[in-house]
């Protein structure tokens, strides 16, 4: 059996590492977007429309993100649809990070005053145009520390697609730790790697809160 030292352990972490983050990243864009969508109909003056996105923003809330991983990765075949563990993994975490920004940005929205909205309705503005030139643009001063700070939680959320096979640091942890049998090393290194990702983006979130705070 070979011998594994800790720059090895390391060195094989940090290069697992990187696919934690690529999933971050695309669930992050790819759920901000769709998220973006669902809050647009969340706040639709169609009573149907909203309904429904609230539907959705609970069934994604209300439901462990591991299961939601399942029914992705084994409805696809079911429906005669190829998928690997990737594309389950992305598809899956999008759909869970775009139903918590919709209620993030929700509340955003409507802590911009009412008469924000009344006066943008006097001037006949349609609901996207008030949404576009008058509430977004001051919701979002509101919005960037919570969503800087959600995104903590989608790397955090990636280690659970370990459980379908795709090989992030979670999954890489495990492998390892099965070949040189060093658990606790193994594991720490793991921890110590997700407190490095993470960490500076709950600071940067704290300074973006009181800055923002401050300069309104």
């Amino acid at each position: 059996m070979p011998e594994f030292t800790t720059w090895d352990i390391l060195y094989n972490l940090i290069l697992a590492a990187r696919w934690t983050v690529v999933l971050s990243i695309l669930a992050f864009i790819c759920g901000g977007i769709a998220g973006l969508l669902v809050l647009l109909g969340r706040v639709s003056p169609l009573p149907w429309l909203r309904r429904t996105m609230n539907l959705y923003i609970e069934l994604f809330q209300g439901t462990p993100l591991l299961m939601q991983i399942f029914i992705v990765f084994f409805a696809f075949p079911l429906m005669g649809v190829e998928t690997t563990a990737w594309t389950a993994a992305v598809v899956a975490l999008t759909l869970f990070t775009s139903a918590y920004l919709a209620e993030i940005w929700r509340g955003c929205v409507e802590s911009v005053p009412k008469g924000q909205w009344e006066a943008s309705e006097s001037l006949a503005m349609s609901f996207t145009e008030q949404m576009r030139y008058v509430i977004l643009p001051q919701a979002l001063r509101v919005a960037v520390p919570p969503t800087v700070g959600f995104s903590v939680q989608v790397i955090k959320g990636t280690a659970v697609t370990s459980i379908i096979g795709f090989v992030e640091l979670t999954k890489a942890g495990t492998m390892i730790t099965n070949a040189t049998f060093q658990p606790f090393l193994v594991y720490g290194l793991v921890g110590l790697l997700y407190f490095a990702l993470c960490y500076p983006l709950s600071v940067y979130a704290k300074r973006l809160e009181r800055t923002l705070h401050v300069a309104r």
